[in-house]
């Protein structure tokens, strides 16, 4: 996985499922601890209100009552009798007549089906909306004087307590969804910290570091797939480190025989004028094989020894100016242009003279095999590293092959159009091993001009 694609994981990943499903389980639990919550309160809160106006309505309809059973005493004298908060208001029949506490309520506003139940001598109660908001009407039957009790109780303060309910459990929820997703969130973390511990191990692992291994951190759950991926890259290493041996043990045992043929070629090239025509041509053909021959044994065995680590790094003093300048100046083939940064001209940098000098030949080599020359040399600053550039003038590298070129032996499929020579196609690779032994990374990319550039680029150490 590339570090683009770690670092979007949020892109519907297994961590975004795990979060989204832990705040989705979050929401409908709360949601309906919300809702019952509520239910049950709004029955509660309303029920109790209901009750106490009930009480109260019972309580004032027997003060009416008694105050009535004096034959002089009028119901308007009998209804200034009672106690009544301001929200509450009555509503009184006798004989026909209606009476009232308040001029903006009266017989009106009472529904004609629950004036009749009254009326005909059962108690009732019922909620309507009368004012602006919710009323709660208790009708009381006097029969003893001839009279039915209305009392119309205002509900405004039930809903307001509910509506604090409300926004009580609405934010609740909230929290607590929020809550699941965080604690989702975090589990999710770490129930994929093993995989990301694999992922990351093996790109280093890739990255060329075969000393790395998974430690399971005393779960007995993790220890199999420590133990198997542990022994997985034991295997792996065991299988380069003898590919590695059997390279550098064979590039060794080359070296004397070739030695011996380049000797043998070397004595007829010094006879080369005696020899017939078709000799001649077949001497020089051996000559240019041996030599190249002898290329790829050395090559393989500066690999070898980049690949194991035996070549350690040889710090000193250099001026990159001078570097490439002297370099380019020994490579045949046209001058390409020079580009350096004046920081970079200016500034030793403490790094390995003698490996900078291989990458930067082979790189003209390679640009002088497969490109056409090369056409421009840049070396610049660039946060807080060099990169030292080689731009070409070939077809360019397609970007499907542009991370297997710095692989051993590869040409790729464009090898016939961009060269009369194949090379030994060893060249990038040790570009490669030598730049990863700098801590730095080499890679290739589309020159300004066209063509392919391949840059280098080492950590900025001022010497």
């Amino acid at each position: 996985m590339s570090q683009t694609g770690t670092r979007s994981r949020w892109r519907r990943g297994l961590r975004f499922r795990i979060t989204a499903m832990f705040a989705l389980g979050g929401l409908c639990i709360s949601a309906v601890l919300a809702l019952v919550m509520y239910e049950i309160a709004e029955r509660y809160l309303v029920r109790q209100r209901e009750d106490t106006a009930t009480r109260q309505a019972y309580i004032d309809a027997r003060v009416v009552r008694d105050a009535l059973r004096s034959e002089e005493t009028d119901p308007n004298e009998a209804l200034d009798n009672l106690q009544l908060p301001a929200s509450s208001s009555v509503v009184l029949e006798r004989d026909g007549l209606w009476y009232g506490t308040s001029v903006a309520i009266g017989q009106e506003n009472l529904p004609e089906d629950f004036q009749d139940v009254v009326l005909d001598g059962l108690p009732a109660r019922q909620r309507v909306e009368i004012r602006q908001g919710l009323d709660l009407i208790v009708g009381v039957p006097i029969p003893e004087v001839d009279a039915s009790y209305f009392e119309i109780f205002s509900l405004d303060e039930v809903e307001s307590s509910l509506g604090v309910i409300r926004t009580t459990v609405l934010l609740g929820a909230a929290a607590t969804t929020l809550a699941t997703a965080l604690l989702g969130f975090w589990v999710g973390r770490r129930t994929l910290k093993p995989v990301q511990d694999v992922s990351v191990a093996a790109a280093t692992i890739a990255a060329g570091d075969l000393g790395t291994r998974l430690d399971a951190q005393g779960d007995p759950d993790l220890e199999p797939l420590a133990e198997s991926f542990n022994s997985m890259v034991d295997a792996l290493q065991d299988r380069i480190e003898q590919d590695a041996r059997f390279v550098s043990d064979v590039s060794h045992e080359l070296r004397s025989p070739l030695t011996t043929l380049a000797t043998a070629a070397a004595v007829l090239q010094k006879r080369r004028n005696e020899l017939p025509e078709r000799s001649r041509v077949s001497l020089d053909l051996l000559v240019a094989e041996i030599e190249r021959f002898q290329r790829v044994v050395e090559e393989l065995l500066e690999l070898s020894r980049a690949e194991a680590g035996s070549d350690a790094l040889d710090l000193q003093p250099v001026r990159l100016s001078d570097l490439v300048l002297h370099t380019v100046t020994r490579n045949d083939g046209a001058p390409p242009v020079i580009r350096v940064a004046p920081e970079v001209a200016e500034t030793p940098l403490l790094t390995d003279k003698r490996r900078l000098e291989r990458v930067l030949v082979n790189l003209l080599d390679n640009a002088r095999t497969h490109g056409g020359g090369a056409t421009a040399v840049t070396v610049v600053r660039s946060n807080g590293h060099v990169r030292m550039a080689v731009d070409d003038d070939g077809p360019g590298v397609p970007d499907r092959e542009r991370k297997r070129v710095f692989q051993r032996f590869f040409r790729g499929a464009a090898s016939g159009r961009r060269g009369t020579t194949s090379g030994t196609g060893l060249g990038l690779a040790l570009v490669a091993e030598h730049a990863r032994a700098m801590d730095g990374k080499a890679w290739v990319e589309d020159a300004p001009g066209g063509g392919a550039r391949f840059v280098l680029e080492v950590p900025w150490t001022p010497a």
